[in-house]
Parts: C-alpha cells; structure tokens; sequence
C-alpha cells in the first residue's frame, strides 16, 4: 500500500454505525440461516455476504478517503486474506458458534495489522485500526457466507471437503475482494458518492452469488442452484439499474460513443 495520510475523512449519509449493523447483523443473520434451512434456501448465505460486502467497501471508502492510492486493491485482498484465515479457524473451534468466533478473531487480527501499519509502518491514517477491523470482520462474513452457499452449511469438515480442498476457496477470494475493493476503486475522485459506491457493492456481491449458484449444483442439486443463481439475478438487475440512474444523476454528460471507426476510416 501507498503510504496515506493526505486525504480526508468520507462523508456520507449513511453513518458508519448504520453500516457496521447492516453488515454484522445482516451477515452473521444470512449464514446462520443457510445453515440451517433446507439446502434451497442456501442463498440467504449469500445474502449475508451481500450485507458484508456493503459493509466492507464502505470501511474501504472512509479509510482510502485518506489517500490510499494503490492500496485500495491491496486493502481488499488483504481483507479476504485475514477472513480466510479467520474463518477457518473460527469454524475449526466454534462448532455451532463457529461463525461468531471467526468472526471476532477477524476483528482482533485487523486491529493488530492496523495498529502495525500505524505505529511501525507509519500510514498516518487516523481510523486505520478500526478500518482494518472492519475490513477484516466483513471479508470473514463474506468468506464464510459465500462457502455456505456452496456447500450448504458452515460445518468445518463439509467447508474443507467442498470449498477448500476443491479450491473453491480462490474463487470466493477473488470475487469477494473484488466486491469490497472495487465499489470505491471504480467510483473515487471528486464526485464520489457514498451511494452509488454502495450500490456497486451489491451489484458486486449479487455477481458473487450469481458465480457460486453455479458451483452450488456440485454439492446442492441443480434446484438449489437454480435458486441461488435466480436469485442473485434479480439482485444484480435491481443493483445495476439502480447504479446506473446514480451514474446519470452524478455524470455532467451521459453520452453514447457509438462503434469504434475502421482502420479505412482512420487513414
């Protein structure tokens, strides 16, 4: 990461608290459920990882504000990073509060990579702490809400057998990263709105859902992941519409460039 320090705090209307509880709330609320209930309704996982996604590129927002530059990519990986670590663990001792302990593990870990970008490294960046906290708490609430909708629980043994080992794990890597680093990536300079970041960040995570409903029909049965993928394209639609009126709202000009000219017309 570039070293920070010469932005400013986010300003939203949307408080941290309210997308902290979202995402908490929310993400902890959809794994539990696609847990718990029969194999069709996997999807809440990915539901909660929605949630988490939101949350996660909001703290990417507010601390990348500060002037991260290149290390809103880096932010986001290591965010999946610390939750895949986290999430294993958690769910390795926790049993039926696995997803909990993964969950404040998280929490613990971000503060200390925090506290050691701030103290040792020297970022400058007054909320990294907590920023990285939260970071890592909503990759954990993603790693481990996009695992359920594979495999139909967040039993250690079963997320190992069909996440893990199958190396599905790099795939929800990727696209959770993307989901939590992208929204403020593709949305910074002086007309960023913390809305339309956001809404990105749902459209990024539906697309997640939409990717891990087809991977679901390995373990769950086509209907569930005729489930899962229905309802991650409805989300995406819903997002993306959304997303693109912010963008006509925010753009000074929302023009069509029409095709590219031929080699013949360039000469």
């Amino acid at each position: 990461m570039s070293v920070g320090g010469s932005g400013g705090g986010a300003k939203g209307g949307y408080p941290p608290q309210t997308i902290i509880a979202l995402g908490i709330i929310g993400g902890l609320a959809g794994i539990y459920l696609g847990h718990f209930m029969p194999a069709a309704y996997s999807f809440f996982g990915g539901i909660g990882a929605i949630c988490a996604t939101v949350w996660g590129a909001d703290a990417v927002r507010r601390v990348a504000s500060y002037g991260l530059g290149t290390g809103v990519p880096s932010i986001g990986m290591l965010a999946l990073g610390m939750g895949t670590v986290a999430a294993l663990f958690g769910l390795s001792v926790g049993s039926f509060a696995g997803p909990i302990v993964a969950f404040i593990v998280a929490v613990i870990i971000g503060i200390v990579i925090g506290a050691l970008s701030n103290r040792v490294i020297g970022m400058g960046i007054p909320i990294m702490e907590q920023a990285m906290a939260e970071i890592a708490g909503a990759g954990t609430l993603v790693i481990l809400g996009l695992s359920v909708v594979i495999a139909g629980s967040f039993d250690y043994s079963t997320v190992v057998h069909n996440v893990v080992a199958t190396g599905y794990i790099a795939l929800i890597f990727i696209i959770g990263g993307m989901g939590i680093l992208h929204p403020f990536n593709a949305s910074l300079g002086p007309d960023e709105h913390q809305d339309r970041t956001l809404v990105l960040a749902v459209e990024k995570g539906a697309i997640a859902l939409i990717i891990v409903g087809f991977v679901s029909s390995l373990n769950e049965g086509l209907m569930a992941a005729g489930v899962n993928i229905l309802i991650g394209i409805i989300i995406w639609y819903v997002a993306f519409m959304k997303h693109y009126a912010l963008i006509k709202r925010d753009a000074y000009q929302v023009v069509g460039t029409g095709l590219l000219p031929s080699a013949e017309e360039l000469q």
